[in-house]
C-alpha cells in the first residue's frame, strides 16, 4: 500500500513538473523578423503541449519494472536468505521508480525540443 501511494506521488510530481517545462529568457514584445516573440512562444508551447510526458513516464515505468524484476529474481536466486520472488518484487519496485523518473525526464526534454524547433522555425534565436 505504501508503495502505491509513493508511486502515485511520483506520477503527480512528474506531471506537475511537466506543466512548467520551460521558462525562456524573457524578450517582452520584441519584434524579431516581424514576429511577436511572446505570441510565437505561446503558440509553440501550445503545440508542444500535445506531447504527453506522462505517457513516456508510464512506458519507462513498465520497462524499468520488467527489467528490475528480472534482475531482482536473478539476484534473489544467487543470494542466500533471499527468495526469487522477494528479489523480483524489490527489483520491480526499484526499476519501476527509476524507469518512471527516466521516462518523465525524456518526455519533458522532448517538449523542450519541440518548443526550441518551433521558435527557431519562426526566426527567433533560442537559448
Amino acid at each position: 500500500m505504501k508503495r502505491m501511494i509513493f508511486l502515485a506521488m511520483m506520477v503527480a510530481a512528474t506531471s506537475a513538473q511537466a506543466q512548467n517545462y520551460y521558462q525562456p529568457y524573457q524578450q517582452q514584445n520584441q519584434q524579431v523578423g516581424g514576429n511577436n516573440y511572446a505570441q510565437d512562444l505561446y503558440e509553440c508551447q501550445q503545440y508542444a503541449d500535445q506531447i504527453s510526458p506522462t505517457q513516456d513516464a508510464f512506458v519507462g515505468a513498465l520497462g524499468g519494472a520488467a527489467t528490475g524484476a528480472a534482475l531482482g529474481a536473478l539476484t534473489g536466486a544467487m543470494v542466500k536468505g533471499v527468495s526469487v520472488g522477494e528479489g523480483a518484487g524489490y527489483g520491480a519496485a526499484a526499476g519501476g521508480v527509476l524507469g518512471l523518473a527516466g521516462g518523465a525526464y525524456t518526455g519533458v526534454q522532448n517538449k523542450r525540443q519541440v518548443v526550441g524547433n518551433c521558435m527557431r522555425g519562426r526566426g527567433h534565436s533560442y537559448y
